[in-house]
């Protein structure tokens, strides 16, 4: 796989641990740009905007989460790039709040360099398809009412307009599709996304289903798409709830 033209930013404060990251991943192929500080990562970013981050949660300066949020929310000014978060501490919490504020994912220190590698392919082969496929469908060709979903081009479109949704994000809501009217329970959802460590997850699907309903503008106690079954899992209540006779459906499944 020639990766050549696909850079990296990793921001961490461990020089060791960047200098045998960086030569591993150069190896196969990555072009890495190293970070010891957020001052220095966001004038990185601004100029050189990375196809993926590897963030550090432990940072001085301020902490990953914030670097994390302040990137996610401000994609105007840095563009888009996945971050994959780097968590030494070993508290499932600091993984949860991670991804609940649009990590795409995340990898405990100490790790295992093949399994960085397959996750970083992974998350950027997901934001590949995303990217690409954004010019590939003209807004006017969509409905401009209810939730619509393109599995061949990785589109989601909600109300006519064009959704962010991150690999996880976008992965959870194909499963939903694809099971409408069914009580998926939080193992299935594990199973389907990573099949990962359920300790981790078990926490973490109630903080990727809160971030997808936000961007669904769906609210929990009056739901348009997704309902919560109390105890049982969350159930797809269809691309569109409130017309019965909407056309709107999955597209290419």
């Amino acid at each position: 796989m020639n990766n050549k033209n696909q850079t990296i930013l990793l921001l961490d404060d461990d020089e060791e641990l960047c200098e045998a990251v960086s030569t591993y991943l150069s190896q196969n192929n990555y072009t890495v740009v190293v970070a010891h500080a957020p001052s220095v990562a966001y004038q990185i970013i601004l100029k050189n905007k990375p196809d993926l981050i590897l963030l550090d949660v432990m940072l001085p300066e301020e902490d990953g989460f914030n670097v994390c949020k302040k990137l996610v929310t401000d994609t105007d000014q840095y563009g888009f790039s996945p971050i994959i978060m780097l968590t030494a501490r070993g508290d499932v919490f600091d993984r949860v709040i991670g991804l609940e504020i649009g990590a795409s994912d995340y990898l405990p220190k100490p790790f295992e360099p093949r399994e960085l590698l397959a996750r970083i392919r992974s998350t950027l082969r997901q934001a590949t398809l995303i990217k690409s496929s954004h010019i590939t469908i003209e807004k006017n060709t969509v409905p401009s009412i209810g939730l619509f979903l393109d599995t061949q081009t990785n589109q989601v479109w909600l109300d006519g307009n064009l959704l962010n949704l991150t690999g996880m994000e976008y992965s959870l809501l194909s499963l939903f599709f694809q099971k409408p009217g069914t009580i998926i329970n939080r193992d299935q959802i594990m199973d389907h996304l990573r099949g990962t460590d359920a300790n981790i997850y078990s926490r973490a699907i109630d903080a990727l289903v809160k971030r997808l309903r936000k961007k669904l503008k769906d609210e929990s106690q009056k739901p348009r798409f997704i309902k919560t079954v109390w105890g049982r899992g969350y159930e797809f209540l269809g691309p569109d709830t409130n017309q019965p006779n909407s056309n709107i459906k999955n597209k290419h499944v």
